[in-house]
């Protein structure tokens, strides 16, 4: 059987004894699959608390309402489970899930963590940005991004509009803006929500992967993983020293815009991570996961 036919068959089976409170009845075929979803939950380290990031500039608290994954964890997530090219995953430095959802839940969301160290980035830029304008901007830049990635064999996309209109706290030095984007002709639209929080020599780069129907469950914790991440002593915004360290040749509205597409001629809008290709993430494969295996490992 076919990887599709046998993944079909396998929601069928899942979907005609939801009603009943009982595992459904597996062919080895569908066994094997399930036992290599469980052995990758398995081997995931599921951290909580005081994480230092690999690159030792900052530090994440992460509560008991979430779990972090380190960088090897988050890739096998990306690649393995969300179906996303590798390339797309070298530079990551974590996940954050909810702590009450697995990757391989249809509903599931995360941030992944990255971290550019492009230089200090000025905010003398963020109370004169005219957001509208930006976002025409964008929208054009968008338009021209699909077109190439049309011509390498990709589907088009399309920048809707603000999800969530951009602001900054010059206190924190964080700032936080989501978009709305349609891939193809997906009538489910993706969330790129974004958070950004300025160092002294980079920005840390926290990334939301959700759909727009989960924008109220994003936008009920956008809260709690702010004030998750903080640079460590001699990283901070305020260490920037003048007369060392280098600044950054963008603002906080090219932080916005896409500063990529200062180098690449493609806006950043082409980095969103995805789980829709993923071949675990099907109708009813979460549902079916949760009441076999994640309760057990809770």
């Amino acid at each position: 059987m076919k990887l599709t036919g046998l993944l079909l068959a396998l929601c069928l089976t899942i979907m005609t004894t939801a009603m009943a409170d009982e595992p459904p009845q597996l062919n080895e075929e569908q066994q094997q699959y399930l036992m290599q979803a469980k052995k990758i939950w398995d081997s995931l380290d599921r951290q909580k608390g005081s994480i230092e990031l690999p690159n030792g500039v900052a530090t994440l608290e992460v509560p008991d309402s979430f779990y972090y994954l380190n960088p090897k964890d988050a890739k096998t997530v990306l690649v393995d489970v969300w179906g996303n090219p590798p390339e797309t995953a070298g530079d990551i430095l974590g996940m954050l899930f909810p702590a009450d959802s697995t990757p391989f839940d249809e509903s599931a969301w995360a941030a992944t963590i990255r971290y550019d160290e492009d230089g200090y980035v000025s905010d003398e830029d963020a109370d004169h940005i005219d957001y509208d304008e930006l976002l025409t901007d964008m929208k054009k830049g968008t338009r021209e991004a699909s077109r190439e990635r049309v011509k390498q064999g990709y589907e088009p996309i399309e920048l809707v509009g603000w999800a969530a209109r951009p602001y900054y706290d010059k206190q924190s030095h964080k700032l936080h803006w989501a978009k709305e984007v349609q891939f193809g002709t997906d009538p489910m639209h993706t969330l790129n929500y974004n958070i950004r929080v300025l160092g002294r020599k980079g920005v840390l780069v926290v990334n939301f992967i959700a759909g727009m129907n989960q924008q109220a469950m994003v936008d009920q914790n956008i809260d709690t993983v702010l004030a998750m991440a903080e640079f460590n002593k001699g990283n901070r915004y305020e260490d920037f020293n003048p007369d060392i360290d280098e600044v950054a040749a963008y603002g906080i509205g090219a932080l916005v815009a896409g500063k990529v597409a200062a180098k690449t001629g493609l806006l950043a809008a082409g980095l969103i991570f995805l789980k829709k290709f993923g071949v675990f993430i099907l109708v009813g494969i979460g549902a079916l996961f949760g009441k076999l295996f994640r309760r057990k490992s809770a």
